[in-house]
C-alpha cells in the first residue's frame, strides 16, 4: 500500500513538472496579440531564449548518435559565437545575428504587419536621430558595404568645420544634419531591411558594442568614446545641479562618441550611449579578446587587440575622471606611394624615398598620431629586395605579410609576458638583415634601434612622433640616458646622430596628409685633434696657458657646440615638393656602394636632375 503511494506521488509530481515546463515554453513564445512591441522587450526575450537555449537538454527526444553530435556542435558554436562577437569578431557577430532573426521571426512574430511599431519606420517624424543614422547605415552599407560611412560623410560633407556652442571650432555630426541627409536620401525599406535593423538595434544592446557597434565595424580609423560631456563625478555635485538647473541638456560622458575620418576627429553629436551604465557595459565588454585580464580600479587601464587587429584602450575610474575606450583601426591594405603622394613634384618625393630604401639608410619617420607614419613604413617596405626583415610592434599594425607574402618577413610584438626589448633581443637570433621598428617608443626600445642601426642589421626603418628633428634626436638621446646605455648626453647624441640618416616628416593639416620635409641629418666632424701647444712652452706658466686653451676647446665641444647638422632635401612649399639643398657627397657615395648597377644609374641621373649634382 505505501509502494502504491509513492508511486501516485512521483507520477502526480512528473506530472505537475511536465505541465509547468510546457506552460513556460508556452508562455515564452508570444502570440500576435501578446506580443509587445519594444525594443526591451525583444531583447528581453532574446536574452531567455538563448538561456533556455543554453540550458535545454541534448537528450531530448532520445536523439541518435548523429543527432546527439550535431545538437553538440552546434549549441559548442553559438557559445563560441556569444563569447567572441562583441570583440570584433565579424564572423562570430553575423552568426549570432542570423540566430536572433531566426527566433524573432519563426517565435516571437516579427513580420510586415507589426515592424513598424517597434521602430516608426513609416513616420519619419517619430524617428528618433539614433533611427536615422541606423537606417541611413544600413542603406548606405547594403551599396557600399564597409565603406558606408565614410561615403555618407564625403557625400554630403559632414567633416567641415562647425562654430560650437562655446565658441571654438571642431568637426561635428549634429541631429540636424543627420534628419536632412534622411529626408534627402528617402531610403525605401524592404520587410528583409526593416527587420534587420531592429535584429541589430536588438543584437548591440543584448551582446553588441551599444551606439557604435555597426560603426566600429565600418572602414574608419578609429572611434571612441566617453571623452567629453561631463563626468559623473562632476553632475552629482550638488554645485553643478544648482548651477545648471537643467542638468538634462548639459552633455554627459556617456554622450559622447567620437570618430576619426581620414585624420579628422568628428563629434557624433546626435548619438548617445544614454547611461553610464550603458557606457561601463561597452567598455568593459569592448577590451575582452582573447582573456587580457580585469580591469579593475587598482590598476584603472587595459590595453588589448581586438579579433580583426584593432587596438583598443580602455581607462576608467579612478584614473580617469569616467569610463572610457579608445578603438584604433589598421587597414591591413596597401596603398602604394603615389596613390599617397599626389601633389605637384610628387616623383620627386617618391623617387627619393624609393633611393632611401634601395641605399639602406636608417630612416625615422616622423609625425603625429593620424599622419600616416605606418601607413607610408608599408609602401617603403616593397622596395626592399633579396633581404629578410625582422618587424617589432607594440600591438600587429604593419601586417607586412599579407601585402608581401612572398618576401622573408616574420613580425613580434609586445605581451605581457614578453617585452619589446625581449622581442627585440630574439630578433638578433632570427638572421635578419633588415630592421623595422612599428613605434619607437620606450627607453628600451630606443636603445635598441640605436644599436641595431650601428651593428645588427644592415639597415633600419622606425616611425617616431618627433615633431622636429632637433625633437627626434634630444627624445632618442633621452631615451639612451634613461635606458642606461650612456650617462653623458653629448656622447648619447653623438651615437644617435652617428646612426640616424634620413629624417621623413609626415603632418596632418586640415585632413591632409603630406610629407612635409625629408631632411639629411650630418654627424658634426669631430675628427680634428684637440689643441697640443701646452707640450711646447719650457716654462710651467706658459704651459699651463697653452693646457687651458686646450681644456676650453674641450668644454666648448661638449656644451656650446652641436654633435650635428642637418638639411632639409626635400621640402612641401606652396602646395609642391620643392628640392632644396644636395645630398652630401658622403651619403651618395655610401648609398651608391649599397645599389646595385642598375639603381646606381638611376640614382645619379636622380641627382642630376634635380641638383645637378654627379656622383
Amino acid at each position: 500500500m505505501i509502494n502504491l503511494i509513492l508511486i501516485l506521488v512521483v507520477l502526480i509530481a512528473i506530472g505537475v513538472f511536465v505541465f509547468l515546463w510546457l506552460n513556460r515554453h508556452k508562455e515564452s513564445a508570444p502570440s500576435s496579440n501578446q506580443l509587445k512591441y519594444d525594443m526591451n522587450e525583444i531583447v528581453l526575450f532574446i536574452r531567455q531564449a538563448f538561456e533556455e537555449i543554453m540550458a535545454s537538454s541534448l537528450y531530448e527526444g532520445s536523439p541518435n548518435e548523429v543527432e546527439y553530435n550535431r545538437r553538440k556542435a552546434r549549441r559548442r558554436e553559438l557559445q563560441k559565437a556569444l563569447r567572441s562577437c562583441m570583440h570584433g569578431d565579424l564572423s562570430a557577430k553575423k552568426y549570432v545575428k542570423l540566430y536572433m532573426k531566426d527566433l524573432l521571426v519563426q517565435t516571437y512574430g516579427l513580420d510586415e504587419s507589426n515592424v513598424d511599431k517597434i521602430i516608426s519606420f513609416s513616420q519619419t517624424t517619430r524617428l528618433t536621430s539614433q533611427d536615422c543614422f541606423d537606417i541611413l547605415l544600413h542603406v548606405f552599407k547594403n551599396t557600399h558595404g564597409q565603406e558606408a560611412f565614410n561615403v555618407m560623410v564625403g557625400k554630403y560633407n559632414l567633416d567641415t568645420l562647425h562654430r560650437l556652442s562655446d565658441g571654438s571650432k571642431g568637426y561635428q555630426i549634429t541631429e540636424e544634419q543627420i534628419r536632412s541627409i534622411y529626408n534627402a536620401e528617402k531610403p525605401r525599406l524592404s520587410v528583409q531591411d526593416k527587420i534587420e535593423i531592429i535584429v541589430q538595434r536588438a543584437y548591440q544592446v543584448y551582446k553588441g558594442l551599444g551606439v557604435i557597434d555597426e560603426l566600429r565595424d565600418q572602414n574608419i580609423d578609429g572611434i571612441n568614446g566617453g571623452t567629453s560631456g561631463m563626468p559623473p563625478d562632476v553632475v552629482q555635485t550638488t554645485d553643478f545641479l544648482e548651477y545648471t538647473k537643467q542638468q538634462h541638456l548639459i552633455p554627459q560622458s556617456y554622450d559622447a562618441v567620437w570618430t576619426f575620418y581620414h585624420g579628422k576627429s568628428l563629434h557624433l553629436e546626435f548619438l548617445s550611449f544614454g547611461s553610464e551604465q550603458e557606457l561601463k557595459r561597452v567598455c568593459q565588454n569592448i577590451y575582452g579578446f582573447g582573456n587580457p585580464g580585469q580591469l579593475n580600479e587598482s590598476k584603472g587601464y587595459i590595453i588589448n587587440d581586438m579579433a580583426d587587429g584593432s587596438r583598443v584602450v580602455v581607462v576608467r575610474p579612478k584614473m580617469a575622471e569616467s569610463w572610457a575606450f579608445f578603438v584604433r583601426k589598421f587597414n591591413d591594405s596597401l596603398v602604394e606611394l603615389d596613390q599617397q603622394i599626389l601633389d605637384q613634384g610628387a616623383p620627386l618625393a617618391i623617387n627619393m624615398l624609393v633611393f632611401l630604401i634601395l641605399g639602406h639608410q636608417v630612416t625615422a619617420i616622423t609625425g603625429r598620431q593620424g599622419s600616416g607614419k605606418t601607413t607610408l613604413l608599408k609602401a617603403m617596405i616593397k622596395y626592399i629586395d633579396a633581404k629578410n626583415i625582422r618587424i617589432q610592434e607594440s600591438s600587429f599594425e604593419i601586417w607586412a605579410r599579407k601585402m608581401y607574402p612572398s618576401k622573408n618577413i616574420l613580425s613580434f610584438r609586445e605581451t605581457p609576458t614578453v617585452s619589446g626589448q625581449d622581442g627585440l633581443d630574439v630578433q638578433k637570433k632570427t638572421d635578419g638583415a633588415v630592421n623595422i621598428v612599428g613605434e619607437a617608443a620606450t627607453h628600451s626600445v630606443v636603445s635598441y634601434v640605436i644599436q641595431a642601426a650601428q651593428v645588427a642589421s644592415e639597415y633600419t626603418l622606425f616611425t617616431h612622433h618627433g615633431k622636429t628633428l632637433a625633437n627626434l634626436v634630444s627624445a632618442l638621446r633621452n631615451s639612451l640616458i634613461a635606458s642606461g646605455a650612456f650617462s653623458n648626453e653629448k656622447i648619447a647624441e653623438m651615437q644617435v646622430v652617428e646612426a640616424l640618416g634620413f629624417n621623413v616628416h609626415l603632418v596632418l593639416r586640415a585632413g591632409k596628409r603630406y610629407i612635409e620635409r625629408i631632411t639629411e641629418i650630418i654627424p658634426a666632424d669631430s675628427q680634428f685633434e684637440y689643441p697640443q701647444h701646452y707640450k711646447d712652452p719650457e716654462n710651467i706658466a706658459d704651459k699651463l696657458d697653452a693646457f687651458m686653451d686646450t681644456m676650453t676647446e674641450y668644454f666648448g665641444r661638449m656644451t656650446d657646440r652641436r654633435s650635428y647638422e642637418y638639411k632639409d632635401i626635400i621640402v612641401w612649399e606652396s602646395g609642391e615638393y620643392v628640392a632644396k639643398h644636395p645630398i652630401s657627397n658622403r651619403k651618395i657615395e655610401e648609398m651608391l656602394k649599397n645599389m646595385d648597377s642598375d639603381d646606381a644609374v638611376q640614382f645619379e641621373a636622380f641627382l642630376g636632375e634635380y641638383w645637378g649634382q654627379s656622383a
